[in-house]
């Protein structure tokens, strides 16, 4: 989504009346004008459009909706570690608009809005940033990597949560959730305007203290031993002596680094690089990856086919170990698999949010 480059100006006036020699004089006090580029906000008339897959669900058999209701269920909960792959700020975001509208609807929600003292304008913004957020997975465009961020003052939305029934019922929870990510939700701090790495810009692929460099010789490593890094993050901290050491976390429900049942050779462990040390290491993101290879378990039963059968089972052992060459096989049976009534492909594929352009989405 490409934004016209207007800017739009926004003044915040604050005054009051004092008494000077005898006559009433208005004075500005806390005068701020911001420029902010109109890039950064979505626009209260964009458009929304609805995925509504009621009629074709309700067609399947009994046993093709079980399969879809299991196979969205493992979607759902990897489309989560999206959030988590953005920005330090999103799944905060995430969870404290997902409390808010769990208590109260959107129609109900815009009464605690006018209450609040927001505008019918200002509320339309609110839910126009909660849809983008939803549709990005995070609080960065998903083509173009600009931060975007709610086209009203901080101190209405902050209002709108306090007021809202989320807040009543759990105040302190809301708090803290709000805390967590005010700062970093309304920031424009250069670095924080896109994505990239180091100085560039914020990614959460690395750390923050990695830079191109870091990267490339990371990118060396991995090739050294044949792992890809499509579903990888990278960590650095000073070892030893001064000597670079590095994480490379394996996205996997197993914790574990040595070989375990089902898996094979592992190729966790300790390695030497040159003048660097690389850990690699499973178990990022692992309750959610659990949850993913749980579901896709469960779907595997109502599968309508041998090759959906061995696709599930491939990809399951993918996201429970780690093992991008597991997803390659379940992408083998996945193109046999031909005309299915339902169709799924999931896993860490589109590496357009690395700021690299080698881990993915």
């Amino acid at each position: 989504m490409i934004l016209a480059a207007n800017l739009r100006r926004a003044c915040l006036l604050s005054c009051r009346f004092t008494k000077v020699f005898g006559v009433r004089l208005r004075e500005r006090q806390n005068l701020r004008c911001i420029m902010v580029d109109s890039q950064y906000y979505l626009p209260n008339d964009i458009g929304i459009s609805p995925l509504d897959c009621a009629e074709a669900f309700r067609q399947l058999s009994s046993k093709e909706q079980l399969y879809a209701h299991y196979l969205s269920r493992a979607a759902w909960y990897g489309g989560l570690v999206v959030l988590l792959q953005t920005s330090p700020e999103s799944a905060s975001i995430y969870v404290l608009l997902q409390k808010l509208f769990r208590r109260q609807p959107p129609a109900e929600l815009e009464s605690v809005a006018t209450a609040a003292g927001l505008s019918p304008e200002e509320y339309q913004a609110f839910l126009v940033y909660a849809a983008g957020l939803y549709a990005n997975m995070g609080n960065y465009k998903s083509f173009g990597d600009t931060k975007f961020i709610p086209n009203l003052p901080k101190e209405k939305l902050k209002a709108l949560v306090w007021q809202s029934q989320a807040f009543q019922d759990d105040s302190k929870e809301m708090e803290a959730l709000w805390n967590s990510c005010a700062c970093l939700l309304y920031s424009l701090e250069d670095k924080q305007k896109q994505l990239g790495l180091g100085d560039k810009g914020i990614t959460t692929y690395f750390s923050g203290n990695c830079c191109l460099e870091d990267a490339e010789l990371a990118q060396k490593f991995l090739d050294s031993k044949n792992l890809s890094a499509y579903n990888t993050r990278l960590f650095k901290e000073e070892g030893a002596e001064g000597k670079r050491c590095y994480q490379v976390r394996l996205a996997s429900a197993e914790k574990k680094d040595s070989s375990v049942d089902g898996e094979g050779e592992t190729r966790c462990g300790r390695y030497e690089f040159g003048d660097a040390v690389f850990q690699v290491q499973r178990g990022d993101y692992a309750p959610l990856m659990k949850k993913v290879s749980d579901n896709l378990a469960k779907a595997k039963t109502y599968a309508a086919n041998e090759s959906q059968q061995r696709m599930l089972e491939e990809y399951a052992r993918s996201f429970t170990y780690g093992s991008v060459d597991a997803h390659k096989e379940g992408s083998r049976y996945w193109i046999k698999d031909k005309g299915p009534i339902v169709e799924s492909y999931i896993g860490f594929i589109e590496s357009y949010r690395d700021p690299f352009g080698s881990r993915g989405v």
